[in-house]
């Protein structure tokens, strides 16, 4: 893959028109255009196909599916629209991991989400993970690795802080996917973020695909902050 290829631009927009304007504005720029919760309610599987008329970049499917294994089974032998996806969101859980690893064909790459970046050591010890586990979310994310590797998974969703760790302990194959970054030179008011790293360190720590929403959504000119996205990419692969 070259730097484009590893940059995820994330559709977040209300609709198919908005959707489409990003697309046709980033194709040079951006290697996989992902669809999450807010545009596929609003528009639904077709969307998928509009974005596929538009442009040769990949599609990521970021719907982080967790239910039980029947009920998600039944929502990917419906989607018909995964067939034109090459990215699929699974929250981590053993039983269901393995249950949609069978459901979906060899191009379909599964991910698990390990521990979202919005969450931070005091969030996860909220929600009742235990304080060994929440301190350093690194740990959680090298346990929730090694169930989607038990599974089959293709990939993880983690944050570019945990890359490193995971690439080491895990090797090559496993991909890694992170989301969360905020390059220094981005024009972000504090969010919802809490594990943030910038392009270069992502995937200098060995990140595959980094997705970058906002820092070019909110740029006065897109097409540059995403041109200025890959060459932290290109800088952060020469020096990993």
């Amino acid at each position: 893959m070259n730097a484009k290829d590893r940059l995820i631009f994330p559709l977040d927009v209300p609709d198919a028109d908005q959707a489409c304007k990003y697309v046709r504005l980033l194709s040079n720029q951006v290697g996989v255009f992902k669809v999450g919760l807010e545009l596929f309610v609003s528009e639904g599987p077709s969307i998928v196909d509009a974005i596929a008329n538009l442009t040769e970049a990949e599609i990521f499917l970021d719907l982080k599916f967790h239910d039980i294994p029947a009920t998600v089974q039944r929502a990917i032998r419906s989607a018909s629209c995964l067939q034109k996806a090459s990215f699929l969101t699974v929250h981590c859980d053993p039983v269901l991991l393995e249950a949609v690893v069978t459901e979906v064909d060899d191009n379909i790459k599964i991910l698990a989400v390990t521990v979202l970046t919005s969450l931070d050591s005091k969030a996860l010890m909220s929600l009742g993970i235990r304080e060994d586990l929440a301190s350093e979310p690194i740990h959680l994310v090298l346990q929730r690795a090694a169930i989607a590797k038990q599974a089959g998974c293709a990939g993880i969703v983690c944050s570019g802080r945990e890359a490193a760790a995971v690439k080491k302990k895990f090797g090559a194959n496993l991909v890694v996917v992170t989301p969360g970054i905020r390059p220094d030179w981005g024009d972000v008011e504090k969010d919802d973020q809490a594990r943030v790293v910038t392009p270069y360190q992502a995937v200098k720590n060995g990140a595959d695909y980094i997705v970058v929403g906002r820092p070019i959504r909110a740029a006065d000119d897109p097409v540059e902050a995403a041109t200025r996205v890959v060459e932290e990419i290109e800088r952060g692969l020469k020096e990993r």
